[in-house]
Parts: C-alpha cells; sequence; structure tokens
C-alpha cells in the first residue's frame, strides 16, 4: 500500500512537485476527497479522482503512474511536444495531463491568473511566447480547453490579442464535451489549430484524437457500446469493487477493456461517438438518444451551448427541453429558434424526437471541470415545467 495525500492545491508548481513524488512511488494524490479520503491506495497508484461526471453518481477513478504515462506518450506521438497553458483545475483529468505532460518534458506550464477569461488567456499566451532566459528558441504552445472555454475566446477574436493567442498554439486539445460543428468552423476559419479528444477520467483522458484512437489505444463496439483497451486505463474506482467489474472486463486474450456507456461506431479506423447509452428517453414508446438531439440543436445559430434534458410529459411520457445560454443578439426570436431546431432534429431523427421548450438563461450551471452541470440543470427545468 502507498500513503494518499488529499489536495484542493491550484498552484501548478506545488502540485508539478507532488506529482513527482507520487509518480516517483509516492504518496498519491487525491483530488476532490478532502475530508473522507483513506489514509493509503493499493501500490502503483499514483492519482485518485473523486469524480461524478454529468450524471450526478460518485466515483473515485484511480490512476497509475504507468497509466498517465502511457497516455502523455500516446499524446506526444501524436501532437508533439511543447510548453502547456494550464486552463482548467488541477483535479478534472484534462487540466492534470496538462501537469503531468508538463513534468515528464521537462517544462513548466503557465497557469491562468484568476478566472479565466479572453484576457487572461491572451495575457498568459504572450508570456510563453517570449524566448526563455539562455534560448532566443520559441516553443510550441498546447493547452487543453472545454467547448464553453472555447466559445467565449471566438465570441472575443475581434480583439487582436485573443485572435492572435488564439492562433498561436500548435494544438489546442478540445474535449470534455461533444464540439459542436458551428464553433469548429469558426475556429477553423480564425485559423486555430483544434483537436477534438474524446476519452473520460477512466482512460487518463482523451485517448481518440479527432476520431482517430491514438497508437496504443484499441476500440471495438459490443452491442453498440464503445470499448477501450490500451496501457493508460484505470486501474479501477476505489473501495468500489462492483463498480470495476461492470465497467471493466478482460476478453478471451486477457485483454482489459474499458467499457464506456457510450454508443457508437468504429468504422474504417474512425471512432464515431453516438450518446451515452443512459441518456435516453421514451417519447410515445419510442427510444431517443437527447445527445443526438443536443448535437443537432447546437448547429442552429445562438444555441451553440445548448443542453438538452429530458422531463416527464403528460401527452408523450417523456419529451425533450432544450436549455441555452443568452448570448449573441439575434434577429429571429426565441420561437423561431425553437422552431429551426424543431425542424432540423425532425428531419434527422424523426418528428417524435423534437424538442417540445426552448428555456433561455442567463448562465448554465457547470460542474468544475467546465462541463454542463446536467443533473443541476435539469431539476431547474423540472421546477419550471
Amino acid at each position: 500500500m502507498v500513503a494518499l495525500t488529499p489536495t484542493d492545491a491550484e498552484d501548478p508548481a506545488e502540485l508539478r512537485d507532488a506529482l513527482a513524488r507520487a509518480l516517483d512511488g509516492g504518496p498519491a494524490l487525491g483530488f476532490g476527497m478532502l475530508g473522507d479520503a483513506p489514509r493509503s491506495v493499493p501500490d502503483g497508484t499514483a492519482v485518485v479522482i473523486a469524480t461524478s461526471g454529468s450524471s450526478g453518481v460518485p466515483k473515485r477513478v484511480a490512476l497509475s503512474g504507468e497509466a498517465l504515462r502511457a497516455s502523455v506518450e500516446a499524446t506526444a506521438a501524436r501532437v508533439g511536444g511543447g510548453r502547456w497553458l494550464l486552463a482548467l483545475p488541477a483535479g478534472y483529468v484534462a487540466g492534470l495531463q496538462v501537469l503531468v505532460r508538463s513534468l515528464i518534458a521537462g517544462t513548466h506550464p503557465v497557469a491562468l491568473g484568476g478566472r479565466f477569461s479572453p484576457e487572461s488567456f491572451a495575457d498568459a499566451t504572450l508570456s510563453m511566447l517570449r524566448p526563455s532566459r539562455g534560448s532566443a528558441a520559441i516553443p510550441e504552445l498546447y493547452t487543453s480547453l472545454v467547448p464553453a472555454q472555447l466559445s467565449t475566446l471566438l465570441d472575443a477574436a475581434d480583439d487582436r490579442p485573443v485572435r492572435a493567442a488564439l492562433q498561436a498554439y500548435r494544438a489546442i486539445l478540445v474535449g470534455g464535451q461533444s464540439l459542436p460543428e458551428p464553433l469548429r468552423e469558426r475556429a477553423a476559419d480564425l485559423g486555430v489549430r483544434l483537436v477534438r479528444t474524446y476519452g473520460s477520467t477512466e482512460t487518463c483522458g482523451g485517448c481518440v484524437y479527432d476520431g482517430v484512437p491514438l497508437d496504443t489505444v484499441a476500440v471495438r463496439t459490443v452491442d453498440g457500446e464503445l470499448r477501450i483497451a490500451g496501457p493508460m486505463l484505470a486501474d479501477g474506482y476505489l473501495g468500489d469493487g462492483e463498480l470495476t467489474a461492470k465497467n471493466f472486463s478482460r476478453d478471451e486474450h486477457g485483454i482489459r477493456w474499458y467499457h464506456t456507456g457510450d454508443l457508437g461506431l468504429f468504422d474504417d479506423g474512425v471512432v464515431r461517438v453516438h450518446g451515452r447509452a443512459d441518456n435516453v428517453i421514451v417519447s410515445g414508446g419510442i427510444n431517443i438518444s437527447l445527445d443526438r438531439v443536443e448535437r443537432l440543436v447546437r448547429s442552429v445559430p445562438g444555441l451553440t451551448g445548448a443542453v438538452v434534458v429530458g422531463v416527464p410529459d403528460e401527452r408523450w411520457g417523456e419529451a425533450s427541453v432544450i436549455v441555452a445560454p443568452r448570448g449573441e443578439v439575434l434577429r429571429r426570436s426565441e420561437a423561431e429558434q425553437l422552431s429551426h431546431a424543431r425542424d432540423l432534429v425532425a428531419e434527422e431523427l424523426g418528428k417524435h424526437a423534437r424538442p417540445v421548450r426552448l428555456i433561455m438563461v442567463d448562465e448554465l450551471a457547470v460542474l468544475a471541470s467546465g462541463k454542463p452541470d446536467r443533473e443541476s440543470i435539469r431539476r431547474a427545468v423540472l421546477e419550471l415545467h
């Protein structure tokens, strides 16, 4: 067994040193576990991340030093190496990996000062573009963002420093949730180099880039569910052998697979994610994937940050509702936006899948990772509905 040190530290230098010790045999670091953390964890564990994701179900994911290193090496082989900007909380796996990548590369990440904003992003990026002491070379820059952060930056891209900062990165990894196509197109038009990532805490973060698995990753589907194998898989869930056995299994060849809970296809070497297997409602007796509805809704101008949740419905049993932050001023009314969204969904998925309502809010509830807090949003809708 190895000792576990709970932490809520945010200073990158302090965390970098603690991670170096964790990767070198301990003590392990526990994120999001203050107050009820065990004193020790199994040998080989480097990090434990407490997460409930968007489902509200708590779990403690145990990651070994070997898994974290394997993830870092696979990422570097795909996108290259350089200096990283830390724009996400370290207790979120994408933020943690920025620190681990920097540590293994022998570099020091730059963290945003204060709350995320276009100004803080531009200032931090500019500081990274200055040659380091004793070297005239400007390093290749990398960062990880969630779509909401990217949207905020693109909305401010008329400001020259923000636009220049976005264009300075060799790769901006975007994950945590699906990337709306309008955001991808806007970024491409500005010459911003995005990499769409797919993965989870259980896979040490993104392990599929732009639909293509990293070199050491294997993907297959079983009954429509995506499963992932590779050296970056988590050891399991700390103190929950039942959940570990449910979500991880070995095949007839002894290969260990993670059951993602996502529906999708793996065809010609490309992964296509359709949505969560459990994010489904039954409307009029027909199963509807809310993730598929949400992707279509997000293609509507003004609704790129929308979240779609399910609610009880007297007529259909269940129905979907769009919740979107008020943003850009549009010439069309909310009724016209809802009509546009309903038409798109009907054309692609059928009339039975059309959302019944659009609710505009000042701000969406989010988790510490920057992902929408779907449970909180759904509860708020139920109070209104």
